[in-house]
């Protein structure tokens, strides 16, 4: 056998041998390592996966571009001996949409080994993409088999990277690859079909392309797809995805031969069924509500709320709706109505459309540059990140295309891009997701945008009246960051959800905020007297008189002693027998300490130490986190300094800390275990808290803590740190308790563990099985459940059994008529927010350690948190505390 040139193939005794080249500057690794099983598992075909260090692809062999996917993330060749080799940039990158990729090349082009496919940039696919890992498998044409491979190993585009054997010497394809996806099945008397519309948002991209193959395989029957004129081999997964399906497309599954019908049937109902995604139906199929035919809305809207004559005047009415931010207004109705944005309906021809939209986005774009710039001068993080996510839609190249797609086949600039964000919108709500939903808002937010700039017309102030309650049937990001915060009381949307982004920015703001009221908040009229009670979800309307009076009566009264208790808060929290409490505060940066301090509190309990790993590139290094945490003690003015080691994973992932994918994150790798398998990680942050002065002011707290081991070796790691820096003084290392594991073995953790500190939020979600994060499971997520409370108290006497305290950080130690209850269980220290800490210092002086442990017992007999809840106010503790709370 002769040598071969790199990139080609040279052949002997009907056996091509081809060298393929890598593609790109980087770190080479088996296909096992990746984490998705269609690759991992070798669904699309044998092969190897790239970390790389470069972006630029560059074609691995001669041969001819057979498909580049829409998303620009993933490219096909046909090497000149028939086979085919995918390579797909990242995971999850079919999401991007096309942001981040240029491409250098066109299907059906010709190419040389080297030349440059596609350019993407890494740094937007390390902070938005689920890995950079970049396979590169033969995915169809002749047998092949990989005989050499390079991995476990640095390399360099244009290097060889594996060697295959190819049978046969032919350079046709095989039957059903490439783009026409081959010829039709030989005759046979069994044939079936079945039609049907892709539900899939991102199209035939390469993982379904390839659960599609691998259901089609088992048949005897050839299977085809048939769409827009083309026909493409089901069993071949390059040939599928080639088609360029997308989310609507109509489609037909045809078979022929003796099994034709179940090869049919298994391929449609995968299809049906998402091929492993989650199914969206299409616009076009989605149900409409039963109204009557006049009133049928188009699909591209949400279904319209019943019109219903206004509330007479003196007419009474409480209005049950979502908490979207809490507090208490009193003020009068403001509505605000959205006004229909008029646009020319025909075209003046596709050239001067696609300009009038390029200067309709070039308008609305350097308005939310303005916005995210004015956000972050003012230290506003959340609304500086939802007008970046704003701009990032509007720089969405699907949205645009789909747009310009209209445009040249004739539409407006007005009518195209609306119905391209519709489109978008409608398929969101469609997902069944709420917070999906909830994100349509944002889609029609800027539909709204640019159809105004579209229009000539610049987004007009609301002027408002001092002390306005705003009702609207919804309200967008742009018009509630537009509003004078100042005459704002609240608001109250017949439609929206309490994770929307107009929720975050309404608590941001600090204004009491309901949204889904229905269509009862469109019956209020202007300038109707309300109460907005947000912190229960009722918005009571037109109230009596006396009503009105005794709530303003009690809102006076609250804040005269709101302000008696941040006068007392400054003095040490010590209940009426003389038990001492300490009264600490959660922190998340140094203006956090400042204002806990401010407030009372007598040290901090809690330093997120995420705030300095999130929203960047790289890991901060020992020099940036000491001086970090020496910030935040120095504001804490000697106060101790309770500081959590990194906790991140599950809902918290970091771009440079790529992690394996998990089918259950919140269960998988989270807090101490990513410390433990990255220990780099945990040293550098173990040195940086040690080199912290005062020595003895900082102690070291552990997340997600489930063994002793875990303390074991965490402890290990601080001695040996310690005894590297010459840092003789011990330093106590505390564990969080949000395990039920932890809770109930809390007397063995505590030989370890020089104090346990309960994180109330994660302990309630996994002794419950709810996830926090759902919406539909909000309301019954209550940390005073018994079984949370339990374990709790077990926590506080395993703990007590070696002399360790026991303290509560996560959200029940912010609530005020927690407070007596948490102590009762045994707890001593509680770590709250800083407006909390006056409440909380304020209900627990009158009281004795006594009255709260028979509390305690009680509360531990009933069945339920509402059951709890009701015991507190039987007591008289919640009334007294919530007098004055906030």
């Amino acid at each position: 056998m002769v040598g071969n040139d790199p990139g080609k193939g040279t052949v002997t005794g009907g056996v091509t041998r081809l060298s393929l080249l890598a593609p790109l500057d980087g770190w080479a690794a088996p296909l096992e390592e990746v984490p998705d099983p269609v690759f991992a598992q070798r669904m699309m075909g044998d092969g190897l996966a790239i970390d790389p260090t470069g972006g630029t692809l560059r074609a691995p062999c001669d041969g001819v571009v057979i498909a580049i996917h829409r998303a620009r993330h993933a490219v096909t060749l046909r090497a000149e001996c028939g086979v085919e080799i995918l390579m797909h940039i990242g995971l999850e990158t079919v999401a991007l949409g096309g942001r981040g990729f240029t491409i250098h090349t066109t299907e059906g082009a010709a190419v040389r080994a080297g030349d440059a496919l596609i350019e993407f940039d890494m740094d937007l696919l390390a902070r938005e993409a689920k890995s950079l890992l970049t396979p590169l498998v033969i995915a169809g044409g002749p047998s092949a088999t990989v005989v050499e491979a390079k991995t476990g190993v640095a390399v360099r585009a244009g290097a060889v990277l594996l060697t295959l054997l190819v049978q046969g010497n032919g350079s046709a394809p095989a039957e059903g690859a490439g783009v026409a996806g081959g010829t039709a099945a030989s005759g046979s008397a069994a044939g079936a079909e079945r039609s049907l519309v892709l539900p899939l948002v991102h199209g035939l991209h390469a993982r379904p392309a390839a659960m599609l193959a691998t259901a089609a395989k088992p048949f005897a029957a050839t299977v085809h797809l048939v769409a827009q004129g083309r026909r493409a081999n089901a069993k071949s997964a390059v040939a599928a995805m080639s088609m360029g399906l997308r989310h609507g497309d109509a489609l037909t599954v045809v078979g022929e031969g003796a099994d034709a019908a179940a090869a049919v049937a298994a391929v449609a109902d995968a299809i049906a069924a998402g091929l492993g995604e989650t199914p969206v139906p299409p616009p076009a199929a989605l149900p409409v509500p039963s109204l009557p035919t006049a009133a049928v809305p188009p699909p591209d809207e949400p279904p319209a709320l019943e019109v219903q004559p206004p509330f007479a005047p003196g007419e009474t009415a409480v209005i049950r709706a979502v908490t979207a931010a809490p507090g208490l207004a009193l003020g009068r109705a403001f509505r605000l109505e959205d006004e229909e944005v008029e646009v020319p309906a025909s075209g003046r021809g596709a050239e001067a459309e696609r300009t009038l939209l390029a200067a309709a986005l070039k308008r609305v774009r350097a308005r939310l540059g303005a916005a995210v710039a004015q956000a972050e001068t003012a230290g506003q993080a959340q609304r500086r990140d939802i007008f970046r996510a704003h701009l990032a839609i509007l720089d969405d190249p699907e949205l645009l295309d789909e747009a310009l797609a209209a445009i040249s086949g004739g539409e407006a600039a007005g009518v195209a891009w609306r119905a391209a964000t519709d489109r978008r919108a409608t398929a969101l709500r469609a997902l069944g997701n709420p917070r999906m939903a909830e994100r349509a808002a944002d889609l029609i937010d800027l539909r709204r945008q640019v159809m105004l700039a579209l229009a000539g017309r610049e987004p007009q102030p609301v002027i408002l009246p001092q002390g306005a309650i705003l009702v609207a049937e919804e309200l967008m990001p742009s018009q509630l960051s537009n509003l004078d915060a100042g005459r704002l009381a609240g608001f109250c949307t017949a439609r929206g959800g309490p994770t929307s982004h107009v929720a975050i920015l309404a608590a941001s703001m600090g204004v009491p905020a309901l949204v889904a009221g229905g269509a009862a908040v469109l019956r209020i009229p202007d300038d109707a007297p309300l109460i907005l009670d947000a912190d229960r979800g009722l918005l009571h309307v037109q109230p009596p008189a006396e009503d009105l009076a005794r709530l303003e009566r009690e809102t006076g009264q609250r804040q005269a002693r709101m302000e008696a208790n941040l006068r007392a808060a400054t003095a040490d929290c010590v209940m009426a027998d003389g038990t001492r409490i300490e009264v600490y505060a959660n922190v998340g940066k140094v203006a956090d300490a400042v204002k806990g301090v401010a407030k009372g509190a007598e040290g901090c309990g809690l330093l997120r130490t995420e705030f300095l790993f999130l929203d960047r590139q790289t890991a901060p290094d020992e020099d940036e986190q000491a001086a970090q945490y020496q910030a935040v003690a120095t504001a804490l003015a000697g106060r101790p300094l309770i500081i959590r080691t990194l906790d991140v994973g599950g809902d918290k992932p970091l771009p440079y800390l790529p992690l394996p994918r998990e089918e259950n994150p919140i269960l998988g790798l989270r807090g101490v275990r990513i410390g433990l398998r990255r220990p780099e990680i945990l040293r550098t942050q173990l040195r940086a808290i040690l080199r912290v002065r005062p020595v003895g002011q900082c102690r070291i707290m552990v997340p997600m803590v489930a063994t002793l081991d875990e303390v074991r070796a965490v402890r290990d790691m601080l001695d040996q740190e310690r005894e590297a820096l010459g840092h003789a003084p011990p330093v106590q290392l505390g564990v969080m308790v949000e395990t039920p594991a932890a809770a109930v073995t809390a007397d063995q953790l505590a030989t370890e563990a020089d104090f346990l500190s309960i994180g109330t939020n994660d302990l309630t979600q996994y002794v419950l099985a709810m996830d926090r994060g759902n919406p539909d499971l909000a309301a019954r997520l209550d940390a005073l459940h018994p079984a949370v409370l339990r374990l709790i108290r077990q926590t506080a006497e395993g703990a007590a059994r070696h002399g360790r305290w026991v303290g509560v950080c996560g959200a029940l130690a912010s609530d005020p008529a927690a407070a007596p209850l948490l102590v009762g269980l045994g707890v001593t220290e509680l770590s709250a927010t800083p407006p909390a800490i006056p409440d909380i210092k304020a209900a627990l002086r009158p009281l004795d350690k006594a009255a709260c442990a028979a509390l305690a017992r009680e509360a531990l007999a009933q069945e339920s948190a509402a059951a709890v809840r009701s015991l507190l106010a039987r007591a008289g503790m919640a009334a007294s505390v919530m007098e004055g709370a906030a």
